[in-house]
């Protein structure tokens, strides 16, 4: 099964270097960095606010947890964002490609 990842990084520059080190290490095929992220959220009993990068991450699930472990190694929050969603259906070449980087 294909999946996408949601991560939020506290800059650009966080969001790099997760990125790289997951690709480097084939865990995943792709990962689009979306800067200048503004996020609202609760945090410690109060709204709470942020400028943040996004990290679209698409993989297998049989991955996953592997990712999960190699994101929180390079993330400084506390309790970083790791939402994984289920891709339901995809353009069968992309989902070939997908295969083929994460080996």
């Amino acid at each position: 099964m294909y999946i996408v990842i949601f991560v939020t990084a506290a800059n650009k520059k966080e969001a790099k270097v997760i990125a790289q080190d997951l690709v480097k290490k084939k865990l995943v095929a792709c990962v689009n960095i979306i800067d200048k992220v503004e996020s609202l959220f609760w945090w410690k009993g109060k709204v709470d606010s942020g400028k943040e990068t996004l990290l679209v991450i698409k993989s297998r699930k049989d991955r996953l947890s592997r990712i999960m472990k190699a994101v929180k190694a390079g993330h400084s929050y506390e309790v970083p964002e790791m939402i994984a969603l289920p891709v339901i259906g995809g353009y069968k070449p992309y989902l070939k490609w997908i295969d083929e980087s994460v080996r």
